[in-house]
C-alpha cells in the first residue's frame, strides 16, 4: 500500500511555517539574551558607581583617572574581539559564559553613568533608548527594503567614531564630545536596524543548511547590546542631568 503523499505547495506551505515558527523562536531567543545582558549590565555600573571603595580605584587624589580606570574601560573592547574571533571554536556554555562575562565586565567600564548622571536622569534616558530601539528593531525586521548596502558606510563610521571617542579621551573637548554624541546616536540607530535585518537573512540560511543555530543567537544577542548600549550612553550626553 502506497502511502498518501502531500502536494509539493501543501509541503512547501509547511516548510514555510516551520521556517517562520524557528526565526521567531530565534529572534525571541536573541532578545532575552540582550535583555539579561542589560540587567547584568546595570547591576554592575550601579554597584561600581555607587561603591566609594570602587571609586577610590578610579579617580586619583588629584581628581583625574588612575591607569586602573583606563584599563577597565578598554577591557570590553578586547573582550568583544576576542568573543568575535573565538566563537566559532567554543561550545555554546562557552559562548554564553564569555557573553555574561562581558555584560559584567561592560557594568564596570559604564561605573562613570551612576556616578556622574542622576539616576532619574538615567531611567529615563534609558527608556528613551528602549522605546528608540524596539522602533528601529521593528523597522529592521519588517522592511523589504535591502539594508546590506548600508554595511561599508556603518563600519567606516565605527571606525571614525572609535578614534575620535579615543582621542577626546585626552583633550576632554565638549565641542568634539558634542559631535561624537550626535553622529554616535545616528549611527547606532542605523545599526539596530540593519543588524535586525542582517539577522533574520543570517537564520535563514544557518536553518536551510541545518547548522545549529545556538552560538548564533548569542552573536546576534552581542551586536543588538552593543547597538543599545551605545545608543544610550550618547543620548545620555543629551539628556542626562549631572549631580
Amino acid at each position: 500500500m502506497a502511502f498518501f503523499e502531500q502536494p509539493q505547495s501543501v509541503q512547501t506551505g509547511a516548510r514555510a511555517t516551520e521556517f517562520d515558527a524557528g526565526l521567531r523562536a530565534y529572534m525571541l531567543k536573541i532578545y532575552n539574551y540582550m535583555a539579561s545582558a542589560l540587567v547584568l549590565t546595570g547591576l554592575v555600573a550601579y554597584f561600581a558607581g555607587t561603591s566609594e571603595a570602587f571609586l577610590g580605584k578610579m579617580i586619583s587624589p588629584q581628581g583625574g583617572l588612575t591607569m586602573f580606570a583606563y584599563l577597565v574601560m578598554f577591557a570590553p573592547l578586547g573582550v568583544v574581539f576576542y568573543l568575535s574571533a573565538r566563537l566559532h571554536a567554543m561550545s555554546e556554555t562557552a559562548a554564553q559564559a564569555w557573553f555574561w562575562g562581558f555584560a559584567a565586565v561592560m557594568g564596570l567600564s559604564m561605573w562613570s553613568v551612576f556616578a556622574v548622571f542622576t539616576g532619574e536622569s538615567i531611567a529615563r534616558t534609558f527608556f528613551i533608548t528602549a522605546g528608540a530601539f524596539g522602533g528601529l528593531s521593528l523597522y529592521g525586521y519588517t522592511t523589504k527594503r535591502d539594508l546590506s548596502g548600508l554595511r561599508s558606510f556603518f563600519v567606516m563610521g565605527m571606525i571614525g567614531l572609535l578614534i575620535a571617542s579615543i582621542v577626546n579621551i585626552f583633550m576632554e573637548s565638549s565641542p568634539l564630545q558634542f559631535a561624537i554624541s550626535l553622529i554616535g546616536v545616528g549611527l547606532f540607530a542605523g545599526l539596530t536596524a540593519y543588524d535586525t535585518q542582517r539577522l533574520k537573512v543570517m537564520y535563514y540560511q544557518l536553518a536551510g543548511y541545518g547548522v545549529e543555530v545556538g552560538k548564533a543567537a548569542i552573536m546576534g544577542a552581542l551586536n543588538l547590546y552593543l547597538d543599545f548600549i551605545n545608543m544610550f550612553q550618547f543620548l545620555l550626553h543629551f539628556l542626562g542631568d549631572r549631580r
